[in-house]
């Protein structure tokens, strides 16, 4: 039954944005990444993500990624860069330690910019992690 499930809040998984070069378009974009730094790998990892301000709001994406390896990260999606000035909300549930995980990882409306930009553990590049 419902009252039976436990939910634990997650840890040593974080989102991140990461401002990179995308040879393809030639240009420079903003990607999520979903972030294990456990030691141990998370499994059936389900991203839903949205971005809103009001009355304004994005289309719900969702994401099944599967397994993310221990101390490794796999990209979630490109963010455009006219959702930057909304909130961005990243919902990840997983499933380790005979456990399901979940946590909720904003990027707050104007904070992914190259202003704010810091070294990025695991993916050694320079990015902004959620909230």
């Amino acid at each position: 039954m419902k009252k039976d499930i436990e939910i634990s809040i997650a840890k040593d998984v974080h989102v991140a944005a990461i401002h990179e070069w995308n040879e393809e378009f030639l240009s420079k974009e903003w990607n999520a990444y979903v972030i294990n730094n456990r030691t141990a790998p998370i499994d059936m990892v389900l991203i839903v993500s949205k971005g809103y301000d009001g009355e304004r709001k994005t289309s719900v994406m969702r994401h099944a990624i599967g397994v993310v390896a221990a101390k490794s990260f796999q990209k979630i999606e490109m963010i455009q860069e006219e959702v930057l000035s909304l909130d961005n909300e990243f919902f990840v549930t997983y499933y380790a330690d005979s456990k399901i995980y979940e946590k909720r990882f904003l990027f707050e409306k104007n904070s992914v910019n190259e202003h704010s930009l810091s070294e990025i553990p695991l993916l050694e590049k320079k990015g902004i992690f959620a909230k």
